[in-house]
């Protein structure tokens, strides 16, 4: 049986999705943008300020759904621009500190709220 992941801690969904769902003992979140959890409204600034919001947004997520960021297997993120990639993966290194999860890494055309970056996650709880 699935059960819903809500917490007030990350953004609201803008769309008919889940911030995430636990089955089992995984954990599977819907894609973090740059948004204040609070107002609702993307956060100003590069991809660095972007970045930043988005994964404290998906720890907030991770948190609410019992899990942490020690156990992500996988994460897939978006880039607008790979030329941010560098610089994306900077702040990335900061909140992944141990053995890393596997990764996707892509740029796409265009994500939600023209964002610059949106990152995802399955995790163990």
């Amino acid at each position: 049986m699935k059960e819903i992941i809500q917490t007030k801690e990350a953004p609201a969904a803008i769309g008919p999705y889940s911030q995430a769902v636990k089955h089992g003992s995984m954990l599977f979140t819907s894609g973090q943008i740059a948004l204040d959890p609070v107002s609702g409204e993307i956060v100003d600034g590069d991809i660095t300020v972007q970045t930043t919001r988005v994964l404290d947004n998906l720890m907030a997520v991770l948190k609410a759904g019992g899990a942490s960021v020690d156990k992500v297997v996988k994460t897939t993120c978006f880039l607008n621009d790979m030329a941010d990639f560098a610089a994306f993966n900077a702040v990335y290194m900061t909140y992944f500190t141990g053995d890393a999860p596997a990764r996707s890494c892509v740029a796409v055309e265009r994500l939600p709220k023209d964002v610059l970056v949106e990152v995802e996650a399955i995790a163990i709880i």
